[in-house]
């Protein structure tokens, strides 16, 4: 079977955000931020025009899904350590004895356990697969997304589909 991909990462597909991680059970980095650089790749067969996927689309939509967490503060839903408490257009972050109060316009809750390189890069690609799923006709065979938090440190999340 023949196969081709794709890697699209442009300077325009960043992200800054504020986060922190928990860690070993019962650690917690202090609150602090990145300007995460993203890097796609899609494999598949070559479509009708030759292309495994348009790289203008392709750019388009994930510049898209980068810019829903530029300049936010990621949060993530499924950590058992943190206690998310949304009321009166605020959410409210606890961990053991520190309490963290942000306008929830400012924050981007992740259905995720924690805001590691790794999760981010996970998250992205299934909001690429989900915008990809509605392209009708495409043999995308896999995705890979590459998340950048500082420069030669990164996390990658591949994964084969069908």
């Amino acid at each position: 079977m023949r196969s081709f991909k794709i890697h699209v990462a442009k300077d325009y597909l960043v992200f800054c955000a504020g986060h922190f991680i928990t860690y070993g059970g019962h650690l917690c980095e202090a609150l602090h931020g990145h300007n995460y650089r993203v890097g796609v790749v899609l494999e598949g067969a070559l479509d009708e025009n030759w292309y495994v996927f348009n790289f203008v689309t392709l750019k388009r939509l994930m510049k898209q899904i980068v810019d829903q967490l530029d300049h936010r503060m990621l949060l993530p839903q499924r950590n058992p350590l943190i206690t998310l408490d949304e009321r009166a257009g605020h959410i409210t972050a606890t961990y053991g004895a520190r309490r963290y109060t942000f306008p929830q316009s400012d924050v981007v809750l992740l259905p995720i356990p924690n805001t590691t390189a790794e999760m981010l890069a996970e998250y992205l690609a299934k909001q690429l697969l989900e915008q990809l799923a509605q392209t009708a006709g495409r043999s995308i065979h896999a995705i890979e997304i590459e998340v950048e938090e500082s420069f030669g440190q990164s996390a990658i999340y591949r994964e084969v589909i069908g």
